[in-house]
């Protein structure tokens, strides 16, 4: 089992990374994926053989060739025998996925559907299927089916209790002019000066992803950092993506011309700076602040008046971090429902402070924000 090691571009290493992360393994994926330890990896990107069944060339109206998949690795026995090789790949990488972590697999309806059945049966847990709609699909020449516009991605977590897996949801969501981002991506296929081509201008590998559909699933569900494994690398789009855009990757590959053209592509690549790859965040994902938490750290201090932005009811804060008014004590939320006469109140937006520095009524969420900003300083 032979690693191919890629240059990362210079940076300071805020924690040492194994030896086999940002390498690309030689190897069947099986044998090559018990090399590693249990729980290693944080995110999975399989793009396995489709198992095709070409039955003969497929020819265009002009009667020249079309560029299909035809390779040996594509080339499966039965049903069984790729039904075996799933199982086998499948329980491998399970044991390397860390248990927050996920796994994205691809496929087109030669395989997905015989997949997504052992996923399931081996554990897997799914959480969405993602459709990639392509812009620019192959036409069907033959024209007695539908043109084959489509990918399939599995979205899955190690188990059912596979909690706290990453996913940005705030960032998709303002990628998507704030609108929850949809499980059918629209991209075209991998053309134009993205596709590697060899010396005689014939695609290096016929099934290359395009960086914008990978960019996509590891912006979505990976953070900086992170290690992102790829059992079929590949001509290597995963670390391509994966070094750009601040994660480490794992490659196995076991076609040497795969790898001489993933290597020389990832080492081209540069990697953004740290403040281009900052995730956007909700209040969801925030470190929780109670309201006592301001008086610790004496941004409000007890006996401090508070109150509302057209300043209509005022409130003392008490040194417990309650809020006291005409005799009731009662929190921030509580005590901003009882004023107003409602069931329930969000506290942080409706008390205000009066601010020296502005000279202006603030809210008491923007001190809140001050001490988050310190416990990340801290945690720094």
């Amino acid at each position: 089992m032979s690693r191919v090691h890629l240059a990362r571009s210079a940076k300071p290493a805020v924690t040492a990374v194994p030896s086999y992360v940002n390498t690309i393994m030689k190897g069947d994926c099986v044998a090559a994926l018990d090399k590693l330890p249990d729980n290693s990896v944080d995110m999975i990107f399989a793009d396995p053989p489709y198992n095709l069944q070409l039955q003969g060339d497929l020819q265009r109206p002009d009667q020249s060739k079309v560029d299909a998949v035809d390779d040996h690795w594509d080339q499966f026995a039965s049903f069984q025998a790729y039904d075996d090789f799933t199982r086998a790949w499948l329980l491998a990488a399970r044991r390397v996925l860390k248990p927050n972590g996920t796994i994205w697999v691809i496929g087109s309806y030669h395989n997905i559907f015989r997949v997504g059945a052992k996923m399931q049966d081996l554990g897997f847990w799914i959480l969405n299927d993602v459709i990639w709609r392509k812009t620019n699909p192959m036409p069907n020449f033959r024209g007695r089916r539908f043109a084959n516009a489509h990918e399939t991605m599995i979205w899955a977590t190690k188990d059912q209790k596979g909690k706290g897996y990453t996913f940005n949801y705030e960032s998709m969501k303002a990628a998507n002019d704030d609108v929850q981002m949809r499980s059918d991506w629209l991209f075209p296929i991998c053309n134009g000066g993205e596709r590697l081509k060899g010396e005689d201008g014939s695609k290096v590998h016929p099934t290359q992803k395009p960086e914008a559909l990978l960019a996509r699933v590891l912006m979505s569900a990976s953070k900086p950092g992170d290690v992102i494994l790829d059992p079929f690398f590949g001509t290597g789009t995963t670390g391509a993506v994966a070094k750009r855009l601040g994660r480490n990757f794992i490659g196995i590959e076991r076609e040497q011309e795969y790898i001489d053209a993933a290597t020389a592509r990832i080492n081209s690549v540069k990697e953004l700076p740290a403040h281009d790859l900052k995730i956007v965040t909700g209040k969801r994902a925030e470190p929780r602040v109670a309201f006592s938490a301001l008086i610790d750290a004496g941004l409000v201090k007890s006996g401090m008046k508070l109150t509302d932005s057209k300043r209509r009811w005022t409130a003392t804060v008490q040194a417990d971090g309650s809020l006291s008014h005409g005799g009731v004590q009662a929190s921030i939320h509580k005590m901003g429902a009882t004023v107003q006469e409602l069931d329930a109140c969000n506290g942080w937006t409706f008390w205000h402070f009066d601010c020296p520095k502005s000279k202006k009524l603030m809210p008491i969420d923007s001190l809140r924000q001050i001490v988050r900003d310190q416990m990340s300083k801290a945690g720094a």
